[in-house]
């Protein structure tokens, strides 16, 4: 039996505490300082507030004040926070792990910095662990998975990926399910970088949805064409950012591309979209989403400002871009939805003799 302890008990860390149970480990659910309700009724009823069904009996709930009680003695560690605490995980958790205890997170992101590169959220962390001199082994799960989903046991596929395939293999060991299966990878800034893309990218294919209802009417049928149209842009131009990033094979765009389709029909980042293509501006439709966690924009909006800064320095080219540069001014300018079709097709005269 391992010990298994959570940090962040939002809902994808809270969902991983169900394969993690049911395989007869200890886990223990810390919660943030923003999670102390959670924590509460989670402790009360044995229910995630956001989850139709309870816990796996033995759980055992802590709150922020009680998190090295957590750590101690644990086999791994998962990382549970949102893009929006990455900063936060790093500087108040991470010093707290021991040595050689490994780190499962399941944040998805990149920052970008300012000669145009894109950076994961390991490797932002490996910088904080490499200036304490500590020897944390980080890894991360990325692939097509939403929380409520993983909790009904659809069955559910994903990566770990890290730098130590023996950790991976423990990991992934204490993890997998009948209903969760789990690939490996060394190639983390690949999946990483595959896994986060996706998110701006479900967004310009949820605005089609949303500008079909405004032509339409709410209740009108699903318009398949324009959101097919998009995603195939989308992968396009996440073909070319994976090569930018280095991405190690073609292995990891089959990872974003199935993230990208299960975000695009069950995440939030579905919703923002929606009510920008009705007409909305992003601050509009932010106030119709108040409360609701939006990563989505802040990923599109780094990788867009990183793009530029490439193009400037001859690396990229800004024009390969047209899906995500149109996104950005939505996001950033307050530009209406004028999905720019044209751009998307191209000539090819490949096997002519």
């Amino acid at each position: 039996m391992a010990v298994v302890t959570i940090i962040g008990a939002g809902m994808m860390g809270s969902a991983l505490a169900f394969p993690a149970r049911e395989n007869g480990h200890e886990v223990r659910v810390v919660g943030t300082h923003l999670d102390r309700e959670i924590i509460d009724v989670s402790g009360r009823k044995n229910r995630h507030p956001k989850f139709d069904r309870d816990f796996p009996e033995g759980i055992r709930f802590y709150q922020i004040e009680e998190v090295e009680r957590a750590i101690a003695g644990s086999d791994m560690i998962i990382g549970g926070v949102s893009s929006f605490g990455v900063e936060w995980f790093g500087d108040t958790i991470l010093p707290l792990i021991p040595d050689g205890m490994p780190v499962l997170t399941v944040t998805k992101g990149l920052m970008d910095t300012e000669d145009g590169r894109l950076l994961t959220y390991p490797q932002l962390w490996q910088e904080k662990l490499d200036a304490l001199g500590k020897k944390v082994p980080l890894n991360a799960v990325g692939g097509p998975c939403t929380s409520y989903e993983l909790v009904a046991h659809d069955q559910t596929e994903v990566v770990f990926c890290g730098n130590d395939l023996e950790i991976l293999e423990r990991l992934k060991e204490i993890m997998t399910t009948e209903y969760y299966h789990i690939s490996l990878s060394t190639d983390v800034v690949g999946t990483e970088s595959a896994v986060a893309l996706k998110n701006g990218y479900a967004l310009g294919i949820a605005l089609t949805i949303g500008e079909n209802q405004k032509r339409l009417g709410l209740d009108s049928e699903p318009h398949f064409n324009s959101q097919a149209a998009v995603f195939g842009q989308s992968i396009k131009e996440m073909y070319r950012l994976l090569e930018y990033q280095g991405a190690a094979d073609l292995d990891n765009l089959a990872v974003g591309a199935g993230d990208l389709y299960v975000t695009v029909y069950g995440g939030r980042t579905r919703l923002i979209g929606i009510l920008l293509g009705r007409g909305l501006d992003i601050d509009e439709a932010r106030a119709e989403l108040a409360g609701v966690t939006l990563e989505s924009l802040v990923v599109a909006e780094r990788v867009a400002r990183a793009i530029r800064k490439a193009d400037q320095k001859g690396k990229l080219d800004m024009r390969d871009f047209p899906l995500l540069e149109h996104i950005d001014g939505i996001l950033t300018e307050k530009k209406p939805v004028n999905i720019p079709w044209e751009d998307f097709t191209y000539e090819s005269a490949k096997g002519m003799a």
